[in-house]
């Protein structure tokens, strides 16, 4: 039976959303989601977009509403939850001059879908805000007519960072179908290979595996590594050479994102002092991505790491972030952090520096915080980090 979201969770992610909304004094909510954007629109009702806009309008009782645009309608029903989905011209997929003809589609006026779904109402939901382009905002905005917008994301980041069971097994799957890219990804990362061609067999054997997607590939190789972030090119691997690739991977809209710091051929001793401190970083993480460790904590010892090796100046960032629709989302703690992990709690580390002379680098692995410790999502990724050098 193939790892997926169950419809059941789906009616119960409703239910509590609108339970929120009780709460806040909402009428009804619009989550927004495109091709880019597409975490909260596919966490209501399982739709990721394709070129097209779409929103889901969720009444304070009853079964949502999807609307998009009329190119992808087929697509939109197969992937949907609901039965409920109409067209509205707002959605359309380009943004020319020209005003696209449908001929064989169906519309409803944007504001008749709002309007049904505040049954007089005068408090309109959002979430999506920063998402959102700005003619289409105020396409919606006209559409509310009197009724206030409210920013309603906070209620998205409430029940989204706690996973399902349901959740974390999507999760690991991605983590199962990143690790078997990553290990075709250190097959072709040798001297004489062009970036692309490393990149291009992780991204295949992902694919071939069963990833619905790659987020991104981020690739760079001896100086390139600098990047931070980049896209593999035609660069020649070269023996002696840091690389520095990571891969986000998408099953079922859930992303888990791998990445291992190494050296083409044999690594210098500088090198090896480089990739031990991360490596020493890493494995200290493990002690504190726990259910009931303050967040901060776990920063701070990571942090302890770097000053203990006078790496400091090369941190540019937070070591860890969390994960589930989105590559990065909630938590996503700094030093100062004084929330706790919680269980099922879905996490990844980010752990990096940047700019040390010998090259630049991070790692990536996925977890599940539990009451006993961290659960490893990538475990292939959890081998070579523990082994070290």
């Amino acid at each position: 039976m193939a790892i997926c979201i169950p419809k059941s969770e789906f009616v119960t992610r409703i239910q509590r959303f609108q339970e929120e909304m009780e709460r806040a004094g909402l009428d009804a909510v619009l989550v927004y989601g495109d091709e880019y954007r597409k975490e909260n629109l596919r966490y209501v009702c399982n739709f990721w977009p394709i070129f097209e806009r779409g929103i889901c309008v969720i009444p304070k009782s009853g079964e949502p509403v999807l609307a998009g645009a009329p190119e992808g309608e087929n697509y939109a029903r197969e992937m949907s939850v609901w039965k409920g989905y109409c067209n509205v011209k707002e959605f359309a997929c380009v943004s020319v001059p020209e005003e696209i003809d449908y001929p064989l589609s169906t519309f409803r006026k944007l504001s008749d879908v709002i309007q049904e779904a505040l049954k007089g109402g005068r408090r309109l939901g959002m979430v999506g805000i920063w998402d959102i382009p700005a003619p289409i905002y105020e396409r919606v905005k006209t559409a509310a007519g009197n009724a206030e917008i409210v920013d309603a994301s906070p209620i998205m980041y409430k029940l989204r960072l706690i996973k399902s069971d349901a959740e974390v097994a999507c999760l690991a799957e991605a983590g199962r179908q990143a690790c078997e890219g990553y290990k075709k990804l250190l097959e072709y990362a040798v001297d004489g290979n062009p970036e692309t061609m490393a990149a291009g067999a992780a991204e295949g054997a992902a694919r071939m595996a069963g990833a619905e997607d790659i987020n991104f590939m981020v690739f760079g190789s001896g100086e390139r590594t600098n990047t931070v972030i980049g896209r593999a090119t035609n660069k020649i691997m070269r023996n002696g050479e840091m690389l520095m690739a990571a891969m986000a991977v998408q099953y079922q809209g859930y992303v888990a994102t791998v990445e291992y710091p190494f050296v083409i051929g044999k690594a210098s001793d500088d090198q090896k002092h480089f990739l031990n401190v991360l490596f020493e970083a890493a494995n200290v993480q493990q002690s504190y991505l726990k259910a009931g460790t303050v967040s901060g904590e776990m920063v701070r010892k990571v942090k302890e790491v770097f000053a203990k090796y006078d790496m400091s100046k090369y941190d540019l960032y937070p070591p860890m972030h969390g994960i589930g629709l989105a590559e990065a989302e909630s938590p996503y703690p700094d030093e100062k952090a004084t929330y706790e992990f919680q269980a099922n709690m879905c996490v990844n580390s980010d752990i990096s520096l940047w700019g040390y002379p010998a090259g630049s680098n991070r790692i990536e692995e996925g977890f599940v915080i539990t009451a006993e410790g961290p659960k490893s999502l990538t475990p292939f990724i959890r081998e070579l980090i523990a082994k070290g050098i």
